[in-house]
């Protein structure tokens, strides 16, 4: 196992466009050893797409920052499994800054590798970032640089949350009806419900807290995408129009080179003119 381990580590760092010859040299190697087994794992191996071989890429840039970003994932679900808001709210503003500017580090890793991202797949890019916090297998796969594909898009930590509402039960009746020793009354349902109701009505409140913060972090990243993705369009544009007058330049200095030529022409061709007929008096002479 550890030679696929490695053969793995080798191949998920290498570019998409290398992934399959490389991947398929190894598997024949292996079969012509005779380790069919290790063969067929091999050539079993996934070509990432882009997206993902930018996101492992950044994982083995800097392992450092790929385990902070699987810590900030935990506080969230443990976050999510006390309820506790404020802290919530902090840090699912803080994963949205940290995956925006991770996966802007990913696309320039990807430029200095030879491989520009376009927006679009940076966006993938913050989306697999945001699945591996929700997915541990993927984590781990991830923080090696060896994952093979996206994992499912992640909607939250709702599975490590509490229940809406989640309640103490009252305590069940005995055969007699009774509940321990005092008999069932008609107002002990009423004082059960307020808890459960005031307790749904809180989650309810947390709940939208929560998706408010997490769309104004959204807003807030996107909106910084777009102040990037401006200034690099307001960058091209001006290295364009340098290009452009300078284009017109070399235009205006290779049309007057032109007309020029276009003059000795003219007087080459006056110049054979006249020592053709010179010639032709002189040999009539």
């Amino acid at each position: 196992m550890a030679d696929i381990d490695a053969v793995a580590a080798e191949l998920y760092g290498l570019r998409p466009e290398e992934f399959t010859a490389a991947r398929d040299a190894h598997a024949a190697a292996a079969r012509k050893a005779g380790r069919r087994a290790e063969a067929k794992h091999i050539a079993a191996l996934r070509k990432p797409t882009l997206a993902v071989w930018a996101a492992n890429r950044l994982a083995r840039a800097d392992a450092d920052q790929a385990e902070r970003l699987l810590e900030l994932g935990e506080g969230l679900r443990e976050a999510h499994r006390t309820l506790s808001g404020e802290e919530l709210r902090g840090l699912s503003h803080q994963q949205h800054v940290v995956i925006a500017a991770m996966a802007g580090e990913a696309r320039r890793l990807a430029g200095e590798a030879g491989q520009d991202l376009s927006a679009a797949v940076q966006r993938e890019v913050e989306q697999i970032l945001r699945s591996v916090l929700a997915d541990p297998e993927a984590a781990g796969a991830w923080v090696r640089g060896v994952l093979a594909k996206a994992p499912p898009p992640a909607v939250g930590f709702a599975d490590v949350a509490p229940e809406p509402g989640a309640a103490p039960r009252p305590p069940m009746a005995n055969a007699e009806g009774e509940r321990g020793t005092e008999p069932e009354t008609e107002r002990e349902p009423e004082r059960e419900s307020k808890p459960k109701a005031d307790a749904r009505e809180a989650e309810r409140t947390r709940r939208q807290a929560e998706l408010a913060e997490e769309a104004l972090a959204r807003a807030e990243t996107e909106r910084a995408q777009a102040r990037t993705g401006l200034e690099a369009l307001d960058e091209e544009t001006g290295l364009l129009e340098m290009r452009l007058e300078r284009a017109r330049e070399e235009r205006e200095r290779l049309a007057a080179a032109a007309e020029a030529a276009d003059g000795r022409h003219r007087e080459a061709v006056r110049a054979v003119k006249a020592a053709r007929a010179a010639a032709r008096k002189a040999g009539g002479r």
